[in-house]
């Protein structure tokens, strides 16, 4: 059986308390629970530098659910890899730049909430001028490909404060999990 962490990087605000987020987490860990070894994270709960450390060795794949705020990650989920993404761990110096990685065994998925629509990828009227939605989070793929993990197909859900409807989200995600994770 393998292993999986899934993190929960959401950040509370007043205006965002992270609902969708948290309920995004609880159900990708039912959905994946009987097919695989859970551990999980909530980075605003607090975390431990050295229990989250040993959690990543343990795992085979890393979820990483989180909302996009302002084209990135939220603070407290950019803090927590900066304190987790140890250098003689994670990655080592390498004479060629991005190749000392330590996880190359590992994948990564990204899990994330917009509001943007999802309209406004792979459209070249629209703002990300035709880049697809992997194009517009490059810097967090080449952030975990630095550490030598690989990608598996990205899961994104949109308009969730325009549009929120949560029977949809949690049909795409199933489906998403049933395609990646052949549960």
């Amino acid at each position: 059986m393998k292993n999986i962490l899934i993190i929960n990087g959401h950040e509370a605000y007043k205006k965002s308390k992270g609902t969708l987020n948290q309920t995004i987490f609880e159900e990708m860990s039912e959905l994946l629970k009987s097919k695989f070894e859970l551990k999980q994270t909530i980075v605003d709960d607090h975390y431990s530098v050295e229990e989250e450390i040993e959690k990543w060795k343990w795992a085979d794949m890393i979820i990483m659910q989180t909302p996009v705020y302002w084209f990135s990650i939220p603070g407290k989920f950019k803090h927590y890899i900066d304190e987790v993404y140890m250098d003689n761990i994670f990655f080592k110096g390498s004479t060629r730049y991005g190749q000392g990685g330590q996880f190359t065994d590992k994948q990564y998925m990204y899990s994330l909430t917009w509001n943007a629509p999802e309209a406004i990828f792979d459209n070249p009227n629209a703002f990300y001028e035709g880049k697809s939605l992997d194009e517009a989070i490059f810097h967090l793929h080449k952030m975990n490909q630095y550490i030598g993990m690989s990608p598996l197909p990205t899961f994104s859900i949109h308009d969730v404060v325009k549009n929120p409807n949560m029977d949809h989200f949690k049909a795409k995600l199933k489906h998403h999990l049933e395609e990646v994770f052949e549960i």
